[in-house]
């Protein structure tokens, strides 16, 4: 993983980042673990690049679960979409979507669960002004973002 801070930091302005990960590495963890090292409490993110495998999710509101889709194929990652908040633990929460690109131009989207690079993953991070905190909704069964 490689990544680089875009803007030089003042602590009353926001930080951007670029963050480029390499083949093989597991883009989920790989993003949550870089936002626990900057101490991002509040960010938007957007990606390009491609996944080896992944794993995308759709949530069933009647089991308040995701159903795991597996996606076993190389595939292009054509828009992911996120952000990061804090979560209940007190850490870094990573909430992301993605529409990934087959082989025969078909498309794929979903909750994004997790996916192995390859061959890169090219993230822009850009801190929020404010930190954001996602709580836990028992009626739903999912984590939320509390204004």
């Amino acid at each position: 993983m490689k990544s680089k801070e875009l803007v030089e930091t003042d602590p009353w302005r926001e930080r951007n980042f670029v963050l480029v990960l390499e083949d093989g590495e597991e883009a989920f963890s790989a993003i949550t673990r870089f936002a626990e090292e900057q101490q991002l409490t509040g960010a938007s993110l957007t990606a390009i690049g491609a996944f080896r495998t992944s794993t995308l999710g759709f949530f069933d509101f009647a089991s308040k679960s995701y159903k795991e889709i597996p996606v076993p194929e190389q595939t292009e990652v054509l828009s992911a979409i996120g952000d990061i908040a804090i979560g209940d633990d007190g850490k870094a929460s990573l909430h992301m979507h993605v529409v990934l690109g087959l082989s025969d131009a078909s498309t794929k989207g979903g909750h994004f669960i997790k996916g192995t690079v390859h061959p890169t993953l090219e993230i822009m991070i850009r801190e929020s002004a404010v930190g954001l905190r996602r709580k836990k909704r028992d009626d739903l069964g999912i984590a939320l973002i509390e204004p």
